[in-house]
């Protein structure tokens, strides 16, 4: 199989003509395959030619408006190589701590720690001036009032914070 310039001729009408390098490699037959139709193309430097015409491009597909009073804003459909290109999505506002001073003279070391005590660690362990909280506990679990609010939070909230940013990221 051999280029002649009479296959050349016939590679650059039909090019220019629209034909995929399928459809020139059957024309041209004789050993000639799609990929030495493509190699050829692009060793001539073969570039302008006319697109076959096309069936309609599809249409976008958009989510219909919810019938709410507020309007809520899709996110557009996207399609290609940016599909999983990487979208930051906003961190839901932390719930403010409040500072609870407690007094060095409560704030007991792991030897005077007692069952009734509050075991929040106070401070760096590997400093000599760590601490427990040491305030008195109920006798239901190992934290004061205020350390438990930070420590435990209710199953519900919890819960209705994971599905927000469920919302969050779906609508990214």
């Amino acid at each position: 199989m051999s280029w002649t310039d009479e296959r050349v001729d016939l590679l650059r009408k039909l090019w220019l003509e629209g034909l995929s390098a399928s459809q020139i490699a059957a024309e041209l037959s004789h050993g000639i395959t799609r990929n030495a139709v493509i190699g050829k193309v692009h060793r001539l430097g073969l570039s302008g030619r006319v697109k076959a015409p096309t069936a309609a491009a599809p249409r976008q597909r958009t989510r219909p408006q919810p019938t709410r009073q507020q309007p809520r804003t899709v996110a557009p459909v996207t399609r290609g190589n940016v599909a999983l290109a990487f979208r930051p999505v906003e961190a839901p506002e932390p719930m403010p701590v409040e500072d609870v001073v407690i007094p060095m003279s409560e704030m007991v070391t792991i030897m005077e720690l007692r069952e009734s005590m509050c075991r929040w660690p106070v401070g760096d362990p590997t400093t000599p001036e760590f601490r427990f909280c040491g305030s008195r506990t109920p006798a239901t679990g190992p934290y004061c009032g205020h350390h438990a609010r930070i420590a435990y939070q209710p199953a519900q909230d919890r819960r209705r914070d994971r599905d927000r940013e469920k919302r969050l990221q779906r609508l990214a």
